[in-house]
């Protein structure tokens, strides 16, 4: 989970940690958001090797934790809205999205793809394994319970 396939993989990655991993871990603390985060990627790892059982394609990226993390987020931060691109053939719109809209639709897209068995090299039910644990997990790791809305919207 600290490996990437280039440069391209590394900067998708964190951006999207950088987007989000910042609340989480303002919840948690510094050492609980890195257990929380293994602890993700670790079950991601073990959604997708039960899943591709005798593949010899490797498993390479942070995708899965930072799933975790997307999981984590939507449950604590539902309603804060993101700022988001839609685009329209040519055009690009910038809307502010709730978490849990932006989120849900991207989790049912994984969850889409891979049930399809879409061979994209996309490691899709370590996402989902990732997103299920951070689901469940981020209220053990949370130790802040509340938080001002004025520093969560994105």
């Amino acid at each position: 989970m600290f490996l990437h396939g280039g440069l391209l993989h590394l900067f998708g990655n964190m951006l999207y940690l950088y987007i989000f991993g910042d609340n989480i871990e303002d919840m948690c603390g510094h050492l609980p958001f890195f257990l929380f985060y293994t602890v993700s990627g670790i079950i991601a790892s073990l959604a997708f090797a039960l899943t591709a059982w005798g593949s010899t394609v490797p498993a390479v990226g942070a995708s899965g934790a930072i799933s975790g993390v997307l999981g984590g987020y939507m449950v604590l931060f539902p309603k804060v809205r993101i700022k988001t691109a839609v685009t329209l053939g040519w055009f690009i719109k910038l809307i502010y999205v709730p978490a849990y809209v932006m989120i849900g639709m991207w989790f049912a897209y994984q969850f889409l793809l891979a049930l399809l068995a879409v061979e994209t090299g996309v490691a899709y039910w370590a996402h989902i394994g990732g997103f299920a644990a951070g689901v469940v997990l981020v209220k053990v790791f949370a130790r802040r319970k509340r938080y001002h809305p004025m520093y969560y919207v994105r």
